[in-house]
């Protein structure tokens, strides 16, 4: 199963204030640029979240994934309202054990999404590709994307895309072996 993130970080690498809060990243005032969201969110077949962001995302005035499977991570109780039953579901368990269960479903790839999940499925070896987008402000502190890590993991580059707002946006996948560049 292929996993990938997409995910907007600051410059100096926060995901969140230190509250969860994600105000500063840009309004999408812009309703001609999706900086490649829609056709990378057409090509997963699952969404995988951890809590803190399905809370955040359930804020939203509407639910942004439409009949995408959603799959929630948390150890906590979680009720599933009603109206999300058909596509949300909750599971627990390690990286390679939730990706073994996907696959077995017939899941061929999946959106990580979440910074403790993300961080998770790195430090397990579980990301194929990252498309990170930086927003041109310093928060100063806040969540990190990236935490400690098992190993030191290389990258190859594929693309790096600049907008006219100041957004940039690179893409990377997960090379086989690691070493100097």
């Amino acid at each position: 199963m292929q996993t990938s993130i997409y995910l907007a970080t600051s410059l100096d690498g926060f995901i969140a204030r230190a509250d969860g809060a994600i105000d500063w990243l840009p309004s999408g005032d812009d309703p001609g640029e999706d900086y490649g969201y829609q056709a990378f969110f057409a090509s997963v077949d699952v969404l995988v979240m951890g809590r803190a962001t399905y809370d955040l995302v359930r804020g939203f005035a509407t639910w942004p994934y439409d009949d995408k499977p959603v799959v929630v991570l948390t150890q906590r109780p979680l009720t599933i309202p009603a109206e999300l039953a058909h596509s949300v579901t909750v599971m627990a368990g390690a990286p390679q054990e939730l990706v073994e269960r996907l696959a077995a479903r017939g899941l061929r790839h999946a959106y990580i999404d979440g910074g403790q999940t993300i961080q998770r499925f790195l430090a397990a070896g579980l990301i194929q590709r990252m498309i990170l987008t930086r927003v041109p402000v310093l928060l100063g502190h806040g969540l990190p994307l990236f935490g400690s890590l098992p190993a030191e993991r290389w990258w190859q580059h594929v693309a790096t895309r600049s907008y006219a707002n100041g957004l940039v946006q690179s893409e990377y996948v997960a090379t086989v072996a690691s070493g100097n560049l």
